[in-house]
């Protein structure tokens, strides 16, 4: 059997999504059960010098949205960065879930061989559409879904490894 290029992207992003968006579920219900804001844990960080979770959920949506376009070959959608809360980044993920429903099967899986061309941290950077799925686009995307675990577990989420694999 082999794995195709549109089950490694769509099918990880769309399931890892659906956890991440459960997780920040389970963080609104923990906030009200202990009698706190929820919106006290968008900005938590676990190092000053670290994007908060708001941030971190952006991120992995960009990152689920341009890889998939860019395998497409297409130019990735542009969200602006303005959730300020759990329903707002509800909404964003719910919005990349819908891009990842339509995206086209045959579009991704001619993408292996296709050049990726993008800018990260002011440099250009490109690599063929196989090696950029394996070597960026899904290594940043779970760096940014744990992190936001993360977070949620060091702010007394009561999570586990089974919520973060959507396996609850």
């Amino acid at each position: 059997m082999s794995l195709s290029l549109y089950d490694a992207s769509i099918g990880t992003f769309r399931h890892m999504l659906s956890a991440l968006d459960a997780i920040l579920s389970r963080a609104e219900a923990h906030a009200k059960a202990k009698g706190f804001d929820p919106a006290n844990l968008l900005q938590a960080r676990l190092a000053p010098d670290m994007f908060p979770l708001t941030r971190q959920v952006q991120i992995a949506c960009d990152m689920a949205k341009a890889a998939a376009a860019r395998l497409a070959g297409q130019t990735p959608p542009s969200h602006p960065d303005t959730e300020t809360t759990f329903a707002e980044l509800h909404e964003r993920i719910a919005k990349v879930q819908t891009l990842l429903e339509s995206a086209d099967r045959e579009a991704i899986e001619s993408g292996a061989e296709r050049t990726i061309r993008f800018t990260t941290g002011g440099r250009e950077v490109e690599m063929p559409g196989a090696q950029y799925l394996i070597d960026w686009a899904l290594p940043n995307f779970y760096f940014h879904v744990t992190t936001a675990y993360g977070l949620l577990r060091h702010n007394g989420v009561d999570l586990g490894k089974r919520d973060f694999l959507g396996a609850r």
